[in-house]
Formats: structure tokens, C-alpha cells, sequence
């Protein structure tokens, strides 16, 4: 039974430490012909290029990068490959997509008016922070929505990949629905109440940095961004420092010794670490932020730069739950320092 509010972007991270250049070629699975300008990055990173003339591509990464390459062209379907430490050399075949099943429910008269849909979509999607809000979607003809009156959710999927212009954060974000669905717990249409009750996205993105992200404001901006994010807290969990970066653990709102709750483990020959959380607790950031955290999987596994797998299963609610795409990082922010 769900009873908070969580927000969930599913991504899938390989861990390994060597870093190279990854070279492949991208050709049409019955033409066998080479396709020109498909999308080659890093999941959920700002490390990305794009195929050449001949279909071929170059990406090079370090020991930071740990997510998926995601090879994205539209009208075809996407190709995920985790295993790139140990291939090279390769030819990636796209198959066409079957975009048949979206196309039905482009007309489809579900109780709710298109522009209902659409500022639903944008609070859930984009958020309603400071950074939500200054985000704007570049391109929502692309968006189906429908809402399902039965079961009081609203599910997106997109013809192409969302482009996201957050003007706060200066990032260009590409997001590619894989599924989106938010479940509502009340429901009155009449007066436009829709009290959300789970929030979960599955999908990869790519950032770009716009012109103005060396500005001061902007490099302000970030910092208070990672300040409150998760990718912060699971850096933080890696490293056991979480009460000196401003984290105190509460159980049954009593303030707890951190490590009676978190067993972190060291994995031989990885740069991993295992982790296990013994119940649901609360985490309180500067002594007033509340967040809730609760996994619902045996263990989970962290590195060094704060990606964790799998992301299913860990559930957080409150500040950190609330986070939306309008509050989101790239996975590679502040590596390189």
C-alpha cells in the first residue's frame, strides 16, 4: 500500500572503472544503410555526440561516467548498452518504431480537456519549485496524454524526446519518455482538485549547456539545486559523513545514531558500496528540511559520485521526494571538481 507521495525516475547504471573511447557505427536494421545525426550520450549526463555522415560516432568517458549509453533517433526504436567497458568497434542496428498504441489516444475523450491535461502534466513533470517554474517545454505537440477516470491517473508518452529549456539551471534537458504516470488520490473535476497521491517517471536525458551557465547566478543557482538533491544525500551515504554534511536521521520522530539504522559495506575489488536501511526513516537537512526514505529491496548499491541501483525499490517523500525535472542535475555536475 502507498501511502506518500514519491517521485521516482527510473535510470539503469553499470559500475566500472576504466576510462576509454567508445566507437560505433549506426546503420538501418533492413536498409543496412549508415543514419545520420542520431543522438549517442551518456544517460542522464552532459557527455553526448552525434553520428557522422557514414553513421559512425566517437564518445569519449572517464571513471565518472556509470550510466547507460543511450543511442536515440526518432522513428526508431532506442538502443541501451551497458556493457561498453568491454566492446568497441560496434554496429548498432535501430528498428523502426511501432507508434501505433500513442496514436489511438491522441483524440481520446477521457473527461479531462487537453490543456487540463497539459498543466497537470507540467506541474508533475517540471515541478513547482523556483526551478520548476522557470522551466518551459519546447515542444508539447509531441506530448499524448490520458487520463484513465477509472483509476484517477494521467499517463504520458511523447512522439519525441520532451526538450525542457530550464532558464534557472541554464540546461537544455532532452527527455526521452519511456513511462509516466501519476495516480491521484482525489479527484473532483468540476472545481480542477487533483490531490496527487504517487508520482513516477522511467525514461533517459541528455543536458546541454546553454549560453548563460557560466554565470554567477547561475553557478548559484546549481549549488543550491545539488544542495537539496538526492544525488548529494547518496554521496554523502557513500562517504558515512551524513551528520557533518548537515543530515540528522530521525525513527518514530526520535533523533537516531545514523549508522544504527544505514549499514554501509565495502564490495571486494569495486568501487561500490552495499547499502541497507533496517525501517523507514526520516532525514532532516539543516535541522528543518524533512524527507522520508524507504527502500523496499533488501540492499542497494552506491558509488562515489552518488548514483545508485536500483532506483526502484528506494522511495524518498518530503524535499526530496518533491523534486521534479525543473530541480534535476546532470549525474556528471561537479565531478570535475
Amino acid at each position: 500500500m502507498v501511502k506518500h507521495k514519491y517521485f521516482l525516475i527510473v535510470f539503469v547504471f553499470p559500475f566500472f572503472c576504466f576510462a576509454q573511447t567508445f566507437n560505433g557505427r549506426v546503420i538501418d536494421k533492413v536498409t543496412q544503410e549508415p543514419i545520420e545525426t542520431v543522438s549517442v550520450y551518456f544517460d542522464n549526463t552532459t557527455i553526448g555526440t552525434t553520428t557522422d555522415e557514414n553513421g559512425e560516432f566517437s564518445i569519449t568517458y572517464t571513471d565518472a561516467v556509470q550510466s547507460t549509453l543511450v543511442i536515440s533517433y526518432l522513428g526508431y526504436e532506442k538502443v541501451l548498452i551497458s556493457d561498453y567497458r568491454f566492446r568497441n568497434n560496434v554496429t548498432i542496428e535501430l528498428v523502426e518504431a511501432d507508434n501505433a498504441l500513442d496514436e489511438v489516444y491522441i483524440e481520446y475523450d477521457d473527461g479531462l480537456t487537453r490543456r487540463q491535461k497539459l498543466r497537470l502534466f507540467r506541474k508533475e513533470f517540471l515541478g513547482t519549485s523556483k526551478f520548476g517554474k522557470s522551466c518551459k517545454i519546447l515542444n508539447e505537440d509531441d506530448l499524448i496524454l490520458r487520463y484513465d477516470k477509472g483509476n484517477k491517473s494521467l499517463y504520458a508518452s511523447a512522439k519525441a524526446p520532451v526538450r525542457v529549456e530550464n532558464k534557472a539551471l541554464q540546461y537544455e534537458i532532452a527527455f526521452d519518455i519511456i513511462d509516466f504516470e501519476v495516480e491521484f488520490r482525489y479527484v473532483e473535476i468540476k472545481t480542477s482538485t487533483f490531490t496527487v497521491n504517487t508520482v513516477a517517471f522511467l525514461g533517459t536525458s541528455f543536458y546541454k549547456d546553454l549560453k548563460g551557465s557560466e554565470k554567477k547566478k547561475t553557478i548559484k543557482n546549481r549549488e543550491i539545486a545539488y544542495e537539496f538533491s538526492i544525488q548529494r544525500f547518496m554521496r554523502s551515504l557513500y562517504n558515512k559523513n551524513l551528520r557533518d554534511e548537515g543530515y540528522w536521521i530521525y525513527y518514530d520522530k526520535l533523533r537516531v545514531e545514523e549508522w544504527s539504522y544505514f549499514t554501509i559495506e565495502d564490495i571486494t575489488d569495486s568501487d561500490l558500496k552495499k547499502v541497507k536501511l533496517k525501517d523507514k526513516v526520516t532525514i532532516l537537512y539543516n535541522k528543518e528540511l524533512q524527507s522520508e526514505l524507504q527502500i523496499e529491496v533488501d540492499e542497494f548499491f552506491v558509488d562515489v559520485y552518488g548514483n545508485y541501483t536500483p532506483i526502484e525499490g528506494v522511495y524518498f517523500s518530503g524535499i526530496m521526494g518533491s523534486q521534479r525535472v525543473g530541480d534535476s542535475l546532470p549525474l556528471d555536475y561537479g565531478l570535475n571538481n
